[in-house]
């Protein structure tokens, strides 16, 4: 049976920081942080073989996770983390965010 995982949502960053400068999108609006996520929000995925849960605001980031969350959620650990736990990102190169994946063990 898939165990249950906890998403925590850990670093935003923001293209000043990650070009060192402010970045325009093509109409001139300024790209900010990402907004779907907040710094320290958590979810908690029942089912990781359903659907994108409702609260998890960006279905880029789901598939982006997708893979990492069925590794622990069937039981699988990643050799550069402690067993249960990986950190991941989304493929967001311009705004990416960082998350903490978590195994819930009943």
């Amino acid at each position: 049976m898939a165990k249950k995982i906890k998403i925590t949502v850990i670093k935003r960053f923001s293209p000043d920081e990650i070009f060192g400068k402010e970045m325009f999108y093509p109409d001139g609006r300024k790209m900010v942080a990402c907004s779907a996520f907040k710094e320290g929000q958590e979810i908690i995925i029942e089912d990781v073989f359903a659907n994108q849960p409702n609260e998890f605001k960006c279905s880029w980031a789901w598939h982006d996770l997708f893979k990492d969350i069925s590794v622990l959620s069937s039981g699988g650990d990643f050799k550069h983390t402690e067993p249960g736990i990986t950190y991941t990102t989304c493929r967001d190169g311009m705004r990416s965010v960082i998350f903490k994946l978590e195994r819930l063990e009943e």
